[in-house]
């Protein structure tokens, strides 16, 4: 399963290990019980374990995705990553490394509308300009991103190293990872960024994202973002 985010963006779906059996067998296992159907009574258990915040089973179901994101939605993201290996050690993040490969022109998020800076928060946007200021705007973003781009290359073809090079690059340029996580790792990312509080750009994967795990787990990934 893969879905187009963005621009030039994506995620998709590479592997996984576990449904939503795997997490009611998880609960169960305490009482040496294992069960190999699924019926209503597993239904209401993964809702208790999600309400009454029992999360360890949640956690036996790992997704591991590939993303195409811009730069500056990664590093919002990675902030997920440090998180989550501080407290559970359930995920796993590779990145391209611009030490290796060259950025490419085709590799920038360009935005199709651009939005006007909040009034109430520093950190948020509200609103869009208006038609004669987003195309001026966009002239502006393209030429500017086309200079650095030249510089970056300008400086690779005089022997400057790719990993000092890169340094000129913007946040715009987009980079791919390989992301493995658990269950529980990923709804929180969804309930923190499927949110009218985070930046609109990361509210798009993390509604791809969402998309992705009611495939995999749907009770189990509904009634975490229940509770």
């Amino acid at each position: 399963m893969k879905i187009d985010v963005l621009d030039k963006g994506f995620i998709e779906l590479v592997d996984k290990l576990g449904n939503d059996l795997t997490v009611v067998n998880a609960a169960r296992c305490s009482f040496g019980k294992r069960k190999y159907e699924w019926d209503s009574k597993d239904e209401r258990l993964v809702k208790y374990l999600a309400k009454h915040q029992h999360t360890s089973p949640f956690r036996h179901v790992m997704i591991q995705l590939h993303i195409k994101f811009p730069m500056f939605v990664a590093r919002q993201w990675f902030k997920h990553i440090v998180g989550s290996e501080y407290q559970y050690k359930d995920t796993a993040w590779n990145e391209v490394s611009y030490r290796y490969v060259e950025a490419q022109e085709e590799e920038f998020y360009v935005p199709e509308i651009w939005r006007k800076q909040s009034k109430s928060s520093k950190q948020a946007s509200s609103g869009v300009l208006d038609k004669e200021e987003q195309d001026i705007i966009s002239n502006i973003y393209k030429e500017t991103v086309a200079i650095q781009l030249k510089s970056y290359h300008t400086l690779i073809e005089n022997g400057v190293a790719r990993e000092m090079a890169r340094g000129i690059l913007p946040q715009s340029m987009y980079t791919e990872v390989w992301w493995t996580a658990s269950l529980q790792c990923i709804i929180n990312f969804i309930k923190l960024r499927n949110h009218e509080g985070a930046q609109w750009e990361i509210q798009e994967y993390a509604k791809a994202l969402e998309k992705i795990v009611m495939q995999i787990c749907p009770v189990s990934a509904e009634s975490l973002l229940s509770f």
